[in-house]
Order: structure tokens, then C-alpha cells, then sequence
């Protein structure tokens, strides 16, 4: 076989990979909307593959459910069948968890065997499977904020770095691909445009971790409505001397700061966007329209949703529902487009 062809091969096996932890993000999504998150109080990486497969194992992890807050002062009314419901959705993000792993180990023993790696490939790849391997343990980590007899939910803070590192294995992955597959003619020689790429995926960053913010204090309920925030533009007041407090469990407070960033990165994106006209390669070309539809596509999911809080019913996936898992979409694949075009971007030394 070819080098090129091997590499392609390579690159078609990462980006299937990228397409699977997207895909994985997605159902944490649809966990946490379906409240299922808390459903599996155990973590069992081997064994937990399989779910209960008798009523006497059922009743067991039902009655290990039962022992936390989110089922003693919310959910105490649930029975066996609206357990198995939650039960579900968690389970199959967790096996859907198992499966990116098999699909990418069984590959990477056999492209070893079949030497069609270049030696620099190894440690990206190895970095991957680590990634993966700490993002399981972050999960975890911020599953077990929530099993105890205080706690209704998981712990905001712990979602959204569990959020947030998702999506940093997901770029590294793209960056990897990317490697795989952009020749060198592609690349794009604009240093500033490049510095100022930057600067918008940092802030593109802190707004996803206020969107996990958001996300994890059901925060949509609180003021549902746009453009103002229950009446005002700015809450009122916004600092109280706490800054901790202010900016990171202050309901309002982190609507304000989502909103706001929202406008400030589609800004940011416009004049990028007109800036990036001015360039031209094949990759490039391709890549440069995406992340201005995508932020205005954002702004506008996130809007809807946002008017469709109120209508929020328990157990029920309705339309508030399907335009948050849009909203996470179309703000991952922003992200995914900001990182693709800062990696076609080079500085001019």
C-alpha cells in the first residue's frame, strides 16, 4: 500500500472519531435534559457495559438510585418503568463511551501491525487515547457531585470542565486529521489575522464554559425572556462583593455574561470574517464562510430556546429540548470551525 493511501486511510479513521465524540457530547446532552445523569450510581468501566438484565438486578439499581437527593425530594414519585427511562440514557452515553474506545484501539493495533503510522504519529495518537481515558474520569468525578443527599443536580462547574475537555479532545483530534490530510499549499501566511483567531477562540472558550454554566443551574427558566433579562439589560446589581459568587453561581448574573459574550463573538467573527475574504486557498476557501453561519445560527437557536424555557415539561423531549441539543451543536461545530482555520493559519517568521 501507498504512503498516501495509508494516510488517507489514517486520516478517514480520525475523523470518523471526531464525528463519534461529537456524537457522544451530544447524548451527554440528552442526558442531562432527560435528568438521567444521576441514574447509574456506580462506575464500572468493564462490567457496567452490560445494564441489568433481571428484575432483581433492576430493583438493585433502583434502590441504589433511591438513596440520593434528585430521587428523594425530586423524583420520589418515579417507578421502575420511569427509572428504566433515565437509566437508559445515561447507560447508552457510557457504552457509546466504549465503543469510541474500541474503535480506536482495535485500528491502532492493527495500523501498528501494518506499519502504516510515520513514526511522529505515534505520541499525537497515544495523547489521544489519554485525553479519552481522562475525560472518562472527569466524568465521573462530576457524575459523583451529585450522589449525595444534598445535591438535586450535578455540580455546574464540574459539567462544564467536563464539557470543556470534551471539546478539547475533539480539537486535537480535528488538528490531528487536519495534519493528515491539508497539503502545504493550503496553509495561509497572515500573522495578524492568525493572533486575532486567537483572541476569538479564547473567548469562544470562556463562552462555553458559561453555556455549560448555564445548562447545569437549568438556567433558561430563570429569565426567559430577550432581549432584556426579566425587565433589565444589566442586572441590578451585579456585583455584591462576592466575586466567586458573581460570576459563577449568580444565576442571572451568568445569563447576562452568556448573552453578552454571544454578541461580543459574533461581532468578533463579522470582522474576521471580512478579513478573511481577503485570503485564498483551496482549504482556506472552503473553511472561512463557516464560522459567521454558525455564530449567527448559534445566536438564533439560543434565542428560541430561551422563549421556549417556559414550556419545559419533566420527563416530556419537546421543543425547548431539541433547540438546546441545536443550540450545543451548532456552537461545538463553531468552535470546530474557528479551530480548523486557525490551523490553516501561519505566522510570516
Amino acid at each position: 500500500m501507498t504512503e498516501e493511501r495509508s494516510t488517507k486511510i489514517i486520516a478517514n479513521w480520525i475523523f470518523i472519531g471526531v464525528a463519534m465524540l461529537i456524537v457522544q457530547v451530544l447524548l451527554g446532552g440528552i442526558t442531562r435534559l432527560t435528568g438521567s445523569g444521576l441514574s447509574i450510581t456506580e462506575w464500572k468501566p468493564i462490567v457496567g457495559t452490560l445494564p441489568p438484565l433481571n428484575e432483581t438486578q433492576w430493583q438493585q439499581s433502583f434502590q441504589q438510585y433511591q438513596q440520593i437527593a434528585q430521587y428523594k425530594y425530586l423524583n420520589h414519585h418515579f417507578t421502575l418503568s420511569d427509572f428504566k427511562f433515565i437509566f437508559f440514557w445515561e447507560w447508552f452515553h457510557r457504552l457509546w463511551a466504549r465503543m469510541i474506545s474500541i474503535v480506536f484501539l482495535i485500528p491502532f493495533i492493527y495500523f501498528i501491525v501494518k506499519k502504516y503510522f510515520k513514526q511522529w504519529m505515534i505520541m499525537p495518537l497515544i495523547i489521544l487515547f489519554l485525553l479519552g481515558g481522562m475525560q472518562g474520569a472527569i466524568g465521573w468525578i462530576m457524575v459523583k457531585s451529585g450522589l449525595n443527599d444534598e445535591n438535586l443536580y450535578v455540580n455546574h462547574i464540574r459539567l462544564a470542565i467536563h464539557f470543556v475537555s470534551a471539546m478539547v479532545l475533539i480539537c486535537y483530534a480535528l488538528i490531528f486529521g487536519l495534519k493528515l490530510i491539508i497539503p502545504q499549499k493550503d496553509f495561509i501566511k497572515d500573522a495578524g489575522l492568525k493572533k486575532y483567531t486567537a483572541a476569538i477562540l479564547v473567548v469562544v472558550i470562556i463562552q462555553l464554559f458559561y453555556g455549560a454554566f448555564m445548562a447545569g443551574i437549568k438556567g433558561a427558566v430563570a429569565a426567559p425572556t430577550w432581549p432584556d433579562i426579566n425587565g433589565m439589560m444589566v442586572p441590578t446589581p451585579f456585583f455584591s462583593g462576592d466575586l466567586s459568587k458573581d460570576l459563577f453561581f449568580n444565576i442571572i448574573n451568568i445569563h447576562f455574561i452568556h448573552r453578552s459574550l454571544a454578541y461580543i463573538i459574533f461581532v468578533l467573527i463579522l470582522i474576521w470574517w471580512l478579513k478573511a475574504k481577503k485570503q485564498n486557498s483551496v482549504s482556506f476557501n472552503k473553511a472561512k464562510h463557516w464560522p459567521v453561519v454558525f455564530v449567527f445560527v448559534q445566536i438564533v437557536l439560543g434565542i428560541f430556546a430561551l422563549l421556549n424555557s417556559p414550556n419545559i415539561v419533566l420527563g416530556h423531549f419537546g421543543t425547548f429540548e431539541w433547540l438546546a441539543q441545536l443550540h450545543q451543536l451548532t456552537g461545538m461545530l463553531l468552535l470546530l470551525s474557528l479551530i480548523s482555520v486557525f490551523y490553516l493559519l501561519r505566522s510570516n517568521k
